[in-house]
């Protein structure tokens, strides 16, 4: 794994989850989300190290254990370093096992668990500008994926955008990827149209970086993705269907494959699209023998 530079002194380390790198004067650093897990930050250490750079900062842009799993292994090798991340996503690395219990709704099955580990926040980031050392970062807000995702722009105008966009490999792959919230996700990346921004790191994308004009076009094509499944779910339901039949159907029509874990992820990202469409007044639901369905008006 190497460090590449994007511009100035702002880099970042591929991976399954790329991680940005900002470099400080003297040599400190600023992490953005160090991966899943401990072998993931003993791999950046390692190449921390060989670049002479002392971590000092971590920030999450959201709690997903392949965000943020890392944090520990790098808090223990660099005790003074300060993790960083919103006021919403802080609950949800603090208390883990939330996720869980808010995807199943009690204390969930054994496979849904997620890790006991807890992942301490010394730093509770607000949107706008903070000052680390001598330089000024934007912290930006980017919900939808999950309740208070954010994203970090450094002072040479790089964006580190989280999974508030998915990349082009992830939607041929996962068509269906996890929101938390339609709506918030449709602001979210309608606002990144209006970010002045030279590059764009996304998170779990080969390419790593983009340009602004690339990010135009990806940001347009998880748009039209969105409004597919809203489309289609309308579609289905022309007669009543459970949120368990919509999601049946959706996965065979799209050709989606699910373990336990990601059924229950997209269980939930169907709830998400009910919601919004019945924000909007377009579908209603009713209980009829024990059960509940949606429909259209």
């Amino acid at each position: 794994m190497d460090l590449i530079r994007i511009q100035g002194s702002t880099y970042y380390l591929p991976g399954p989850t790329n991680s940005g790198v900002y470099v400080f004067e003297n040599k400190e650093c600023l992490l953005i989300d160090p991966g899943i897990n401990n072998s993931r930050a003993k791999r950046i250490e390692e190449v921390l190290t060989a670049n002479g750079l002392h971590l000092k900062y971590i920030i999450n842009t959201h709690a997903h254990l392949d965000h943020c799993g890392g944090n520990i292994y790098l808090k223990k090798a660099y005790p003074d370093c300060l993790v960083c991340a919103s006021a919403k996503e802080k609950i949800f690395m603090e208390n883990p096992f939330l996720l869980a219990v808010m995807l199943y709704s009690a204390k969930p099955l054994r496979g849904l668990e997620r890790s006991p580990r807890r992942f301490p926040v010394d730093v509770v980031l607000k949107e706008g500008s903070i000052r680390l050392q001598d330089q000024t970062f934007e912290i930006i807000p980017l919900a939808g994926h999950t309740w208070g995702q954010i994203g970090v722009i450094t002072p040479q105008r790089v964006c580190f955008v989280g999974d508030s966009v998915f990349g082009h490999g992830t939607l041929d792959k996962y068509s269906l990827p996890y929101l938390f919230d339609v709506e918030e996700s449709v602001e979210t990346l309608n606002y990144l149209r209006e970010i002045e921004a030279g590059s764009f790191l996304i998170a779990h994308d080969e390419q790593g970086i983009i340009s602004r004009e690339e990010m135009a076009s990806l940001i347009a094509r998880n748009l039209a993705n969105i409004d597919k499944y809203l489309q289609q779910i309308l579609k289905l339901l022309d007669r009543p269907l459970s949120r368990e039949d919509v999601l049946k159907k959706l996965v065979l029509m799209n050709d989606l494959k699910l373990n336990l874990m990601e059924y229950h992820l997209l269980l939930s990202t169907v709830s998400a699209f009910i919601k919004y469409l019945n924000d909007r007044g377009l579908i209603t639901y009713s209980i009829e023998g024990g059960n509940l369905f949606y429909s259209r008006f």
